[in-house]
């Protein structure tokens, strides 16, 4: 679950490895996300960029969708937060990662990619 106030490089580059590990690990059923919290002008002018945004990016496997700019309720985004990673299996955080405006780079985006492995569910054997 990603939470995003602008599309930029470093998110772009995010969003795209995040497509392909789900699209890798469909199997272990996972499902990403990319919420990106808006005015309600940005909102309108978002409607009609993400289609293309995901298209130009060939992202195919993360939903994306839009929100209102405090982002949803009970989940408390930070304000200054330009950037909320929240990786989490059945109902339980395994980590996550805030990213004020120019933090979120290549070194944080692997550091992202590398958490995964925690919310993949383990095939056990009854």
């Amino acid at each position: 679950m990603i939470f995003a106030r602008n599309i930029d490089s470093s998110l772009t580059s995010l969003v795209k490895k995040i497509d392909a590990a789900t699209k890798e690990n469909s199997s272990a059923k996972m499902g990403s996300f990319v919420v990106f919290l808006a005015s309600e002008d940005d909102a309108k002018k978002m409607e009609v960029s993400l289609p293309e945004y995901a298209k130009k990016e060939n992202i195919k496997s993360v939903v994306l969708a839009i929100d209102n700019a405090a982002g949803p309720q009970g989940y408390n985004i930070a304000k200054d937060a330009e950037v909320t990673v929240v990786l989490y299996s059945k109902k339980t955080v395994k980590a996550s990662h805030v990213f004020r405006k120019g933090e979120l780079n290549e070194k944080a985006v692997e550091a992202i990619v590398k958490d995964i492995p925690k919310i993949l569910e383990k095939d056990e054997k009854k």
